[in-house]
């Protein structure tokens, strides 16, 4: 059966207009195996949310730990999500090698079977020159006919695209669809929406808390792991943010504050970080064993994390799961 997908200009309007790009988990069980049941389920759960506010589906992401995956399992992880979603919700598969040659595999793989787009966090490893960076880019986009988001995520690269050649890319790329855009730094953010002239959505890629500085600078929506297990509040922070609601949206972020912190302490309690990178770039990765945690709590099927991550354990489970359910108000899924 052929998958309905959006055009490229379908996608790109779809983003202008602001949604939440849920970067899926990918379930493991304890032996590591992938549970392609549960990320079946999962992706369902979240389809049947798409009537309270826009979603997009982003499997193997960073959340989706797309670095521990062989190339088929890979493969499986993408097709599964595209399957499920038949077309209700777009989905933008995460299409990540060091190498342009194999992030073009990748990438056409994900055409052939349907994907609305792919997402493409910048070649890591070692560093390229700006015209390297560039080429990389314009080879890929040139090699499929769906829509490319750009990954500019510094911390898991090393490299960053500025804002000056961020324009270049955008008037040489006519299937640029978006850039989720990691940048820690609330002026920067600002530098990339200014660069990109209006012709592209700039979406905040580090979550819910930095999406809330930046909408009123232009972000159009946030990309989220916690929409995982908690799509409706996320959905209601987006919806706050478009409406330019300060009071809500301070309301929606001292709930999350307790959960945000709690992830913090978690990075604290399972370190120290084996990062050498200075500060703002060295935020801990205990993050998705928390989703994955809070999944499991609320009747998603969050699984385990692989190694070299590492799960946290039963006591931070139970304080977790009181943080969701009395704090945050979150109800388990029927």
């Amino acid at each position: 059966m052929k998958v309905e997908r959006m055009e490229v200009e379908q996608l790109r309007d779809y983003l202008m207009r602001g949604a939440v790009l849920v970067v899926q988990v990918t379930p493991f069980d304890r032996n590591g195996n992938i549970d392609f049941e549960a990320l079946r389920f999962n992706t369902e759960v979240l389809i049947e949310k798409r009537h309270i506010g826009p979603l997009v589906l982003i499997p193997a992401g960073s959340t989706g730990e797309h670095y521990t995956l062989s190339d088929d399992e890979w493969r499986k992880v993408v097709k599964t999500v595209v399957d499920a979603a038949n077309g209700k919700v777009p989905v933008i598969a995460g299409a990540h090698r060091a190498g342009t040659k194999w992030t073009i595999e990748h990438a056409r793989y994900a055409e052939d079977i349907g994907a609305d787009g792919v997402m493409t966090v910048l070649p890591y490893y070692h560093v390229p020159m700006e015209e390297g960076l560039y080429r990389h880019y314009k080879l890929i986009a040139d090699s499929i006919g769906i829509g490319l988001l750009i990954y500019n995520n510094p911390d898991v690269s090393k490299i960053y695209i500025k804002p000056h050649l961020m324009r270049h890319l955008v008037q040489a790329i006519p299937n640029l669809v978006g850039v989720k855009e990691n940048t820690p730094y609330v002026w920067t953010f600002y530098e990339q929406v200014k660069a990109v002239e209006g012709r592209i959505p700039i979406i905040q890629g580090r979550g819910e808390a930095m999406y809330v500085p930046t909408v009123v600078l232009g972000a159009k929506g946030f990309v989220s792991g916690y929409a995982n297990f908690m799509p409706e509040f996320c959905l209601e922070l987006l919806k706050a943010g478009e409406a330019l609601d300060v009071q809500r949206l301070r309301s929606l972020l001292e709930k999350l504050y307790v959960l945000e912190a709690f992830i913090s302490e978690m990075n604290n309690k399972y370190g120290p970080s084996t990062t050498i990178l200075p500060p703002p770039y060295t935020q801990g990765c205990m993050v998705y064993a928390v989703i994955k945690a809070a999944m499991n709590i609320l009747g998603y099927k969050g699984g385990h994390v692989r190694l070299p991550l590492i799960d946290i354990r039963d006591e931070d489970v139970k304080r977790l799961e009181k943080i969701l359910i009395e704090h945050m108000e979150l109800k388990p899924i029927e």
